[in-house]
């Protein structure tokens, strides 16, 4: 074991505390960070050989988190442990991987993986920004080529103010939560942020509030991998091949051929049009009178030097003409929006549905509306909770015109979703409001750029088609930037195609007329300055303003009335001490409500009491029979009922769901010898309640104006 090393920074009135050397050695670094209770271990290692065939830097970030954290039991019923990484767990690990991965050199081949492990978490810090904190650190204290440190805050508006570091309460009670990190320069690298209606003033404000600790953790890190200094391993692939890059440049320049090829507005004939132009350049290559040495040399692997440099005179051409002519790919003006269309009301069979298409990315969205009881149970390390809301997105490969494995989504589209669902769920009525378990499903039919924004879009659609009373209607739009690495920087409106793939920014911004609800940043630089995102926000909030204008036009305010096919929702209170008068002994009371009526019935311990049927009528048999159970009597009441028993010294009446007796004493004005004389099995009869007494009562006959 090596001698440990401790290091400490206070964050927002908290001390982050750093541990290396004691766990985890055998890591190329290995991080143990704790804020408050939370205690955060964080490895990096990277692969002695290179992946064979891999055209991409194989990183791979993984967010272990252990219920043992948090005092916990979890799992399923037959295997108590651990199972897949939870939608929390695997937003987190993006997180991580979209602040660190643009400051690796894109050329590495060897695997690399970063793995956060949860070990202990307190009810106050979040273990996202500890973990991004940790693998940074033990990335610059390794021997893994890495251009960091990145540094992370989590900052929350709460009383119109910013604050650093909020809890998990404060962050419920604010409205907005921010994740910010900025690389080595300050640059800011990646934005996770949601909220209610956020101004762009006043997110450039929480930019700016987060300089401060941000560059306070850059120093800190940076003297840590200071004091550590390790050796960079030469793990780096480079293309060096100049003789082959010559001979790449004049074949693509003559005749303009690449920019021929890549200037064409449909997606699908550009593509095919560099398929052709990439084989005539390998065929050329081919026929050159370039050394053997080098056209043999490494085998495959000329052929993929050849394919890197064509990449790369796609991404020279792109930047270039952008920058010096504001030509885009499609032909459009920097701050122009592709073709727009609209529809609602396009699946016959749904609660709602809402078809949005933005030049060749097109989405439809599907409403489902549900019982209380189809809400979804989140079982997290520190927060369980149920949500009355979720959004899913699915991105099959036939979207993009190839094959490949449908089934259960992957992490891009579950981090999709979830930014749609954080873009819609500030405008969707709370539960008291709308008791329904809303489900909205978006399927990219076709993609070429910014589905996800397109997701909420049609999603917006899909929900007023419904008749969600939702707040406002949300709008999304991702931005991008083409940069000369130096002070010359332009923003794209709409990004597809080209500029999403060989651009420096993507930059989602959601939100509806009065304000942003979501924001998602990635870059492929260093980073990005306040005053360049300052105006990407200004120019996304024209286009969003023009997205909604058009939406509105197809569909301007939730519909009054819910689809004939939803199910209907009678929501009625009765007192908590009634619950258990409602379910009965092993639920045999309501089981017979739910078996006579068809409906589903959710009851909270509040009282609150939720009845889903697909018929009002069926809902409206449900009430009067919960009403009928929890009705309270008082004595002197006159109720009918019909009597279910026949004892030898009266009768039991059931009245509502309730039953009382007749003593024979009760029966007549006048001495009844036998009980049968007056009553019998089946009657139907009014009685007067004479005494409630203990839950018990007591009835008579005698007493009732009209007996029988």
């Amino acid at each position: 074991m090596g001698k440990t090393k401790k290091y400490s920074l206070e964050i927002g009135g908290q001390t982050l505390k750093i541990e290396i050397g004691k766990l985890a050695g055998q890591a190329n670094g290995a991080v143990t960070a704790q804020l408050g209770d939370t205690v955060v271990l964080a490895t990096a290692v990277i692969s002695k050989n290179q992946k064979v065939g891999a055209d991409y830097m194989p990183l791979v970030v993984d967010y272990e988190e252990k219920f043992y954290a948090r005092g916990k039991i979890l799992g399923s019923r037959f295997l108590r442990r651990e199972g897949r990484p939870s939608e929390e767990a695997i937003l987190n690990a993006r997180l991580i991987d979209r602040a660190i991965r643009p400051l690796f050199n894109q050329s590495v081949r060897n695997e690399i993986q970063i793995v956060s492990t949860i070990l202990s978490v307190d009810e106050k810090n979040d273990p996202d920004v500890v973990a991004m904190i940790a693998s940074s650190i033990a990335l610059v204290i390794s021997d893994i080529p890495w251009n960091g440190p990145i540094a992370a805050v989590r900052i929350g508006r709460i009383d119109s103010k910013w604050i650093l570091n909020p809890s998990f309460e404060e962050r419920k009670a604010g409205i907005a939560d921010l994740v910010i990190s900025v690389s080595p320069d300050l640059k800011i690298n990646m934005i996770e942020a949601g909220g209610s209606e956020i101004t762009e003033e006043d997110l450039i404000a929480g930019f700016e509030f987060a300089e401060k600790p941000l560059k306070d953790i850059i120093e800190f890190s940076k003297t840590i991998a200071d004091e550590f200094n390790t050796p960079k391993a030469s793990v780096v692939l480079e293309i060096t091949d100049g003789e082959l890059e010559e001979v790449v440049n004049k074949f693509l320049s003559k005749d303009k051929a690449l920019e021929t090829a890549i200037y064409e507005k449909k997606k699908g004939q550009r593509l095919m049009n560099l398929d052709i132009l990439k084989e005539e350049l390998m065929a050329h290559i081919a026929k050159t009178d370039l050394p053997a040495e080098v056209l043999t040399k490494a085998g495959e692997s000329k052929i993929k030097t050849a394919e890197a440099l064509f990449e790369k005179e796609i991404d020279k051409m792109v930047h270039k003409n952008i920058l010096e002519s504001d030509l885009r790919p499609d032909g459009r003006k920097l701050d122009q929006l592709r073709d727009l269309s609209t529809e609602i009301g396009f699946l016959p069979r749904t609660h709602g549905s809402g078809l949005f298409e933005r030049g060749e990315t097109q989405v439809l969205s599907a409403l489902t509306l549900g019982a209380p009881s189809d809400e979804q149970i989140v079982e997290g390390m520190v927060i369980s909770t149920k949500k009355h809301f979720m959004h899913q997105y699915n991105f099959p490969p036939y979207s993009v015109g190839e094959t490949g494995r449908v089934g259960a989504p992957g992490r891009r589209e579950i981090g999709h979703g979830a930014l749609a669902e954080k873009a819609l769920e500030p405008m969707i009525p709370k539960k008291e409001e709308f008791p329904y378990a809303i489900r909205v499903v978006s399927e990219v039919l076709s993609s070429n750029g910014s589905s996800s924004m397109a997701s909420t879009c049609a999603s917006t659609l899909a929900l007023m088609d419904g008749g969600v009373p939702i707040k406002k209607p949300v709008a999304g739009i991702a931005m991008g930037l083409i940069s000369d690495g130096k002070n010359i920087h332009k923003i794209l409106t709409d990004i597809q195609g080209p500029e999403d793939h060989y651009g420096d920014m993507d930059f989602k911004v959601a939100g509806t007329r009065d304000g942003v609800t979501a924001l998602q940043m990635d870059v492929k630089i260093n980073g990005v300055d306040v005053e360049t995102l300052e105006k990407a926000l200004v120019q996304a909030k024209k286009a969003r303003l023009e997205i909604l204008d058009h939406m509105v036009k197809t569909i301007a305010e939730p519909k009054k009335e819910l689809s004939p096919l939803a199910p209907r929702i009678i929501t009625m209170e009765v007192h908590p001490d009634k619950i258990r008068e409602v379910i009965g002994p092993g639920g045999k009371v309501i089981n017979d409500i739910i078996a006579k009526t068809g409906a589903a019935i959710d009851i909270e311990d509040s009282g609150l009491v939720f009845i889903t049927a697909l018929s009002e009528k069926s809902g409206l048999e449900a009430k009067t029979m919960i009403e009928e159970i929890v009705k309270e009597y008082k004595i002197g009441d006159i109720v009918a009922g019909k009597v279910t028993q026949i004892l030898d010294f009266g009768a039991i009446v059931e009245f509502g769901k309730r039953d009382g007796m007749i003593h024979i004493s009760e029966l007549a004005p006048y001495r009844v010898n036998k009980v049968t004389d007056i009553i019998n099995v089946g009657d139907e009869v009014k009685v007067r309640i004479k005494r409630i007494e203990g839950g018990k009562i007591s009835l008579s006959l005698k007493d009732a104006a009209d007996r029988k």
